[in-house]
């Protein structure tokens, strides 16, 4: 396993990613963005992409607030995110940096890309799909906010990236109404979604820091070891055998 902290722009800012391969082979590999959470990125988003290189992926922990800026108690990291939230055009521009980053990076194959995100990342990850970036294959949210951008950010349609949400029923930041929203607007993509939904989960459920069960986050960890798996599996469809992902798969309607 080699890490290394690699700077990257959006316009003037400076981000920082952290980036984590396989030194055994120099072939190019498939990638996987990794959107932090609310805090920046943190030590559990850099744990996330050392994992996805263990399984093979370039692994790029994303920087979406430039680099130094972390967040340490909950006005800090609202005072963080809040912009991004208000401008979903902001947003897309600073995750599409890192997609440009990464797949301009010499071990990266950028006809395979991936991104997973936690949260805030969440819905980083998927207005990148939803803005059709070349190359971006698979899309996965865990707990993520899901609520659609609108215009010109909403992106394309059709939606070509395939998507997995890993979502708790109980999340106070996108109850059941803004999870059935978010399938109508998958389906009228015409997107090949997928979900899995944890009963009496919350936010937050694959965080070992998670400790509020009274605010709705709660760390579960049999939740997140079944959402780690899908992701895994997820993954190895879309980017490492899509060829076979299509056998026996049911067509999209048009």
């Amino acid at each position: 396993m080699e890490t290394e902290l690699l700077d990257y722009a959006d316009g003037d800012l400076v981000c920082e990613a952290y980036v984590a391969h396989d030194p055994s082979t120099t072939a190019a590999r498939p990638v996987v963005l990794v959107f932090h959470a609310w805090a920046g990125q943190d030590d559990f988003a850099r744990a996330k992409a050392e994992h996805l290189a263990r399984l093979g992926y370039l692994g790029v922990g994303v920087d979406m607030y430039g680099k130094g800026r972390r967040g340490g108690t909950v006005e800090q990291n609202s005072a963080l995110m809040t912009p991004f939230m208000k401008d979903r055009s902001m947003l897309l521009r600073r995750a599409s940096a890192a997609w440009n980053f990464a797949r301009h990076h010499p071990l990266a194959d950028a006809h395979r890309m991936g991104a997973i995100g936690f949260c805030f990342g969440g819905l980083c990850a998927m207005d990148l799909a939803r803005a059709g970036r070349a190359g971006l294959q698979g899309v996965v949210s865990f707990h993520g906010l899901l609520h659609a951008p609108t215009g010109v950010e909403a992106g394309p349609r059709p939606m070509h990236a395939r998507v997995l949400a890993c979502h708790g029923w109980n999340d106070p930041m996108a109850r059941p109404a803004d999870f059935e929203a978010f399938g109508r607007e998958m389906t009228e993509r015409g997107c090949d979604w997928n979900a899995m939904v944890f009963g009496h989960r919350g936010h937050a459920f694959t965080n070992p820091q998670a400790a509020d069960p009274k605010g709705g986050m709660q760390f579960c960890p049999l939740a997140e070891r079944r959402a780690m798996a899908a992701m895994q599996d997820f993954l190895q469809e879309c980017l490492v055998a899509p060829s076979k992902a299509s056998v026996g798969a049911c067509p999209v309607p048009a």
